[in-house]
């Protein structure tokens, strides 16, 4: 059925649908709540299309990114990763991430946090806010209770 949905997802967008499209999607599908860099999704594909190459890879990415069928988002660690995105959504702006500083955890949360800033951007400056990412550091809930635990302040 996913497939399916994937097929239907890229010729709405006016894309064919390739093998490596489709892989591509698969991988990231098969792996919910992880953020794959292109080298994980790689080396992901590979296990099922052993000949597909990294380049390859990054160029269904872009195209996939551009036509916002998966988002592409920055942890501020150095990599790109990438998620599956949702696509029936007209407004995808409202998934966030919370990064543990200590251990690295990520978590993916939903929330329209700044609807009332973005109207009030708009009743202002006639801004139209299209998109908007949120990411919050601190420390997970383990983390956070481990350092209490040591006596350390957070």
């Amino acid at each position: 059925m996913e497939q399916d949905c994937f097929k239907k997802v890229l010729r709405e967008r006016g894309l064919k649908v390739t093998n490596q499209r489709l892989l591509v999607l698969e991988t990231i599908a098969g792996h919910p709540g992880e953020h794959l860099t292109a080298e994980e999704i790689h080396g992901l594909a590979r296990d099922r299309y052993p000949e597909i190459g990294l380049a390859t890879i990054y160029r269904t990415l872009q195209v996939l990114v551009e036509l916002d069928v998966i988002d592409k988002v920055s942890f501020d660690d150095g990599f790109v990763r990438y998620e599956l995105g949702d696509a029936k959504k007209e407004k995808r702006h409202h998934h966030h991430h919370a990064i543990c500083r200590k251990c690295g955890k990520v978590i993916s949360f939903e929330g329209d946090l700044l609807e009332t800033l973005e109207e009030a951007l708009y009743d202002t400056e006639g801004f139209i806010v299209t998109d908007h990412e949120v990411k919050l550091t601190g420390y997970c809930r383990d983390c956070a209770k481990e350092k209490q635990e040591d006596g350390r302040s957070l």
